[in-house]
C-alpha cells in the first residue's frame, strides 16, 4: 500500500477514536455524558433524567474505494449489559444493513463487504440494538449512528461544455478577455485538496494565457493580425490537488477565431489598366472590370469606385458590383473612332466603412490609371437628320420635287451612298427617290382632302457593301390648294308660317368646305332668280340667316318657295357655288307651332306621300279582313252561345251525339269550350257568354257519412248522385252547344239558333219534344221555360 494511503488511514483512525464519544452523544438519544443513569417518571411529573449509555463505540468512518483481502472491520458495538456470557445478541438495521454492512451478532463487530464510492453515497444511517439472545428482549434502547465514507482523490477534473469556440477582434490589446472555461471535480471540496483545481495552458502560447483560478483565457501578445493567422487552437488543462504532483487532471480545446477589423486599405495591383473596344459598341455595354485588393473581409472589404479625372467625361462610367468587390467599367454613349481614338482617365477606389481606430494607418483609398483604345469598324452611312419633314402642294403632276435627304459614310475611307425607299412604308408607291443624290419626288398627283400626311422610310447603304444600311424617317405634308367649292353644311328644310312678320328669321345656314380655309365665306341671293319673298343676311361668321320680307303669305297661291343661295370662299382664286333652299308654307298657331304645311294639297304636316299611301293600304287591308270575318260568321250553322240575353249561372254541356265516329271530331269546336281571354264581352271576334241561374230553389245538401273502407266505384257513384240532387252547388257546369251533333242522332240539332223562327207555334212544338226526351233532358226543358208542362215522369 502506498505511504500516502497508509498515512491517511492512520489519521482517520486516530481522529475517529478521539471523537467517537462526542459524536455518539450527539447522535444517540438518551445517552448520558456524565454517567448518570436515566430515571423514568410517571405521567404528569418532571421529565426523566438521562441515563448512562452502555454502548461502546470504536470506529464509524470508512475510506472509499478501499478493498482488502476479506471484509474490512470498520467498528464494534458493545454494551455493558453483555458480560461475556453469550446471552447478548447484536442487531443492525438501516441503509445497507445486511448487504453493504454486516454485524457479528456475538461480538458486535461491523464489517463492510464491498468497496464504497463517496460520489455515489457519502454516508449511511444505521440503527443498532442489543437484545437478549433467548427472549429477544432489548437490553438497551436502539441507538442510531452514521457511517461516513471518507473521500479520496479518485475523480479527475471534467470540463462542462467542450469543445469551446471563441472570437476576439484582431489587433486587440494584451489581456483582452476571450472566454472562460470551467471544469468540475466530483471529489469532496470540503476535505483536503482533492477538488482544488488549477488551470494551465498546454498549447496556444505565447498568444494566449489563462487565469489559474478562474479559467479566463486572455490574449497574451498585442496586434495579432487576422490576415496572417485567423484561427488558433488553445489547449487548457485543469489539475486537482492544487496542481501538485500526484493530482489528477483533465484538458479541453478552445478554438479562437480572430474577427476582422478594417485595418488594411484597398490597393490596386496595377498602376495602369488598358482596354480595347470597338467603336460600334452599344451604350451601356461592359468594357471590363477593375479589382483592387483588400485583405479584409465582410463589410470591411466593401469598396466603391469612381472616375476622378481625365478625358472620360460622360463617355464612361465605373461602379461597384453587387458584392462591392469589382469596379465595372461601362460605356455610356456611342464612340466614334474618327473623332477620338483613345481615352485616358483615373479611377479611385476606397472603403465604404472606415474604423477611426485605424485611420492612423493611412488613407483607406487608392488610385489607378485606365486607358481605353477605340478600334475602327466599317459603319453604315449616317443621315444628317433622324427625321425629315417636307411639304408638297396637292394636285401637282407626278414628278414634283418633295425634298432631299443626305447621308455620308463616317469611315475614313468613305464610299458612295445609295438611297432607296422602304416598300413597306410606301405600299402605294406614291413617292420615288433618286438613288444617288437622295431627291424625293411624287409618283402620282396627291390630294390633300384624301390624305394630308404621308410617312415613309428612306434607306442609305454603301454602294460596295449592301449589308451596312441605315434608315431615316420622312414626314411629307400635303399643302392645300383651293380646289373644292363651298357647300351648305346639311340639307336644310325651312318653313314659313302664313302669319310670319317681315324681318323674321326662319332659317340659319352654315357652310362646309373641304379645303383648309379659315371659315370666312360670303353669301348672297341672286336678284335675277329670287322671288322677292325672302332676303338673305350674311352673319360674317361663316353663316347666313334667311329672313321674311313681307307678311301676306296667307294670300299666297303657292305653298313651296325656292330660294337660291350663292356662296363664295376666300381662297385664291375664290370658288363659288349655288345651293337652293326649299321653303314650305305652313299654317301655324300664334306661338309658332306648326299645324299643317302645304296648304294647297291639304296633307298633314310632317306626313309624306309614301306615308299617306301606306296608311291607306293598311285601312283597306283592315276593311277586307272585317268583311271576311263577317261572311264567315254569317255562314256558320250554329252560334257559339245559346243564351245571350240571359244571365247564365249554370253551365250545362249537352251531348246528343249517338256515335258518329270520326264525325265527332269534325263537329267538336274547341273555341266554344274556351272562355274569351280579353275584356271584350261580345261582338264580332268574341261572342258573349252568359251563365244560367239555377231555376230550382236551393236546398241544403246532405252528405252521407263516409264508411271506414271505401270502394272507389261506389264512392264516385255516391258523389255523382249528391251532385245531381243539388244543382245550386258550385261550381256550375258549362253550357256548350255543338253546331254538329253527328249524323246518327235521332233528335237532330238542339241549337235554337238553327231552328225556324216561324212563330210561337214552332217554338212550343220544339219544347214539347224536349219534355218527351226523358229525365236526362229535364234541366234543358226548364231552361227553355216551358211553363205549364208536367214534369217528366209525373204524367
Amino acid at each position: 500500500m502506498p505511504s500516502i494511503y497508509l498515512s491517511s488511514l492512520f489519521c482517520l483512525l486516530l481522529w475517529g477514536c478521539l471523537s467517537s464519544v462526542l459524536v455518539m452523544g450527539e447522535m444517540s438519544p438518551g445517552l448520558s455524558v456524565n454517567g448518570v443513569p436515566p430515571v423514568f417518571l410517571s405521567s404528569g411529573h418532571s421529565p426523566p433524567l438521562r441515563t448512562k449509555r452502555s454502548w461502546v463505540w470504536n470506529q464509524f468512518f470508512v475510506i472509499e474505494e478501499y478493498a482488502g483481502p476479506e471484509p474490512v472491520l470498520i467498528g464494534r458495538l458493545h454494551t455493558d449489559a453483555d458480560r461475556g456470557e453469550g446471552k447478548a445478541k447484536y442487531l443492525l438495521t438501516g441503509e445497507g444493513a445486511g448487504s453493504v454492512f454486516v454485524i457479528d451478532e456475538k461480538t458486535g463487530n461491523i464489517h463492510v463487504t464491498k468497496s464504497l464510492d463517496r460520489e455515489e453515497k457519502e454516508e449511511y444511517v444505521l440503527l443498532a440494538q442489543a437484545v437478549d439472545k433467548l427472549t429477544l428482549r432489548p437490553l438497551e434502547p436502539p441507538s442510531q449512528f452514521i457511517i461516513k465514507v471518507q473521500d479520496i482523490n479518485d475523480n479527475p477534473p471534467v470540463f462542462l461544455h467542450p469543445p469551446y469556440r471563441a472570437t476576439v477582434p484582431e489587433m486587440s490589446n494584451v489581456g483582452t478577455s476571450v472566454i472562460q472555461v470551467t471544469a468540475s471535480d466530483a471529489d469532496d471540496p470540503s476535505y483536503g485538496n482533492s477538488a482544488r483545481l488549477v488551470y494551465t495552458v498546454l498549447e496556444g502560447q505565447p498568444y494566449f494565457s489563462v487565469d489559474p483560478q478562474t479559467g479566463v483565457i486572455r490574449t497574451a501578445i498585442p496586434n495579432m493580425d487576422r490576415e496572417t493567422q485567423d484561427e488558433f487552437l488553445v489547449v487548457i488543462q485543469a489539475k486537482d490537488m492544487g496542481g501538485h504532483v500526484g493530482g489528477l487532471s483533465g484538458s479541453t480545446t478552445v478554438t479562437v477565431t480572430l474577427s476582422d477589423v478594417n485595418d488594411n486599405p484597398p490597393k490596386f495591383p496595377q498602376n495602369l489598366y488598358q482596354f480595347t473596344v470597338l467603336e460600334d459598341i452599344a451604350p451601356g455595354s461592359v468594357i471590363g472590370r477593375l479589382r483592387a485588393h483588400d485583405p479584409d473581409i465582410g463589410e470591411n472589404a466593401v469598396m466603391s469606385y469612381s472616375i476622378v479625372d481625365g478625358d472620360a467625361g460622360d463617355t464612361f462610367s465605373v461602379m461597384s458590383d453587387s458584392i462591392g468587390q469589382d469596379g465595372i467599367l461601362r460605356v455610356r454613349k456611342s464612340l466614334d473612332f474618327e473623332s477620338q481614338r483613345s481615352f485616358t482617365f483615373r479611377v479611385e477606389v476606397m472603403n465604404t466603412v472606415i474604423d477611426p481606430q485605424y485611420i492612423r494607418r493611412g488613407p483607406f483609398k487608392d488610385v489607378t490609371t485606365v486607358r481605353v483604345m477605340v478600334v475602327d469598324v466599317n459603319e453604315p452611312p449616317l443621315f444628317s437628320q433622324e427625321l425629315y419633314t417636307m411639304s408638297v402642294l396637292e394636285n401637282l403632276p407626278p414628278g414634283a420635287i418633295v425634298g432631299v435627304v443626305q447621308a455620308q459614310d463616317p469611315d475614313l475611307h468613305s464610299s458612295s451612298i445609295s438611297y432607296s425607299i422602304d416598300p413597306l412604308s410606301d405600299p402605294e408607291v406614291l413617292f420615288s427617290i433618286h438613288s444617288e443624290d437622295g431627291t424625293i419626288r411624287t409618283s402620282v398627283s396627291l390630294d390633300r382632302e384624301v390624305r394630308g400626311e404621308h410617312s415613309i422610310t428612306v434607306r442609305a447603304s454603301e454602294s460596295d457593301s449592301s449589308s451596312h444600311v441605315s434608315q431615316a424617317g420622312v414626314l411629307i405634308k400635303v399643302l392645300d390648294v383651293n380646289d373644292n367649292p363651298p357647300r351648305l353644311a346639311e340639307m336644310y328644310k325651312p318653313h314659313v308660317c302664313d302669319h310670319a312678320q317681315p324681318g323674321q328669321v326662319i332659317q340659319t345656314v352654315r357652310v362646309r368646305d373641304a379645303d383648309s380655309e379659315n371659315g370666312i365665306f360670303s353669301f348672297q341671293s341672286p336678284a335675277a332668280i329670287s322671288d322677292g319673298n325672302f332676303t338673305l343676311r350674311d352673319n360674317k361668321d361663316g353663316s347666313a340667316s334667311l329672313l321674311v320680307r313681307h307678311s301676306s303669305f296667307w294670300r299666297s297661291q303657292k305653298d313651296i318657295f325656292l330660294v337660291p343661295i350663292e356662296i363664295m370662299d376666300n381662297g385664291n382664286p375664290p370658288l363659288t357655288s349655288t345651293d337652293t333652299l326649299t321653303v314650305s308654307l305652313c299654317h301655324c298657331e300664334t306661338d309658332g307651332a306648326v299645324l299643317t304645311c302645304n296648304l294647297t294639297t291639304g296633307s298633314a304636316a310632317g306626313l309624306s306621300t309614301p306615308a299617306l299611301l301606306a296608311i291607306l293600304a293598311c285601312a283597306l287591308s283592315l276593311l277586307a279582313l272585317v268583311s271576311l270575318f263577317s261572311l264567315q260568321r254569317r255562314h256558320k250553322p250554329s252560334p257559339l252561345s245559346l243564351c245571350e240575353d240571359e244571365d247564365v249561372r249554370e253551365n250545362i254541356i249537352t251531348y246528343d251525339d249517338e256515335g258518329g265516329g270520326e264525325q265527332d271530331t269534325q263537329a267538336f269546336d274547341m273555341a266554344a269550350l274556351q272562355p274569351p281571354q280579353t275584356g271584350l264581352t261580345g261582338g264580332f271576334f268574341h261572342p258573349p257568354r252568359m251563365d244560367v241561374l239555377p231555376r230550382v230553389p236551393p236546398r241544403p245538401t246532405t252528405h252521407s257519412p263516409q264508411p271506414a273502407a271505401v270502394d272507389v266505384h261506389r264512392f264516385l257513384a255516391h258523389r255523382l248522385r249528391e251532385a245531381e240532387r243539388d244543382p245550386t252547388a258550385p261550381p256550375y257546369d258549362s253550357i256548350q252547344v255543338y253546331g254538329f251533333e253527328g249524323g246518327e242522332s235521332s233528335a237532330g240539332s238542339l241549337s235554337s239558333l238553327t231552328s225556324s223562327s216561324g212563330g210561337a207555334e214552332e217554338e212550343d212544338t220544339g219544347v214539347e219534344d224536349i219534355w218527351e226526351w226523358g229525365p236526362h233532358f229535364r234541366t234543358l226543358a226548364e231552361i227553355y221555360g216551358s211553363k205549364g208542362k208536367s214534369p217528366i215522369g209525373e204524367d
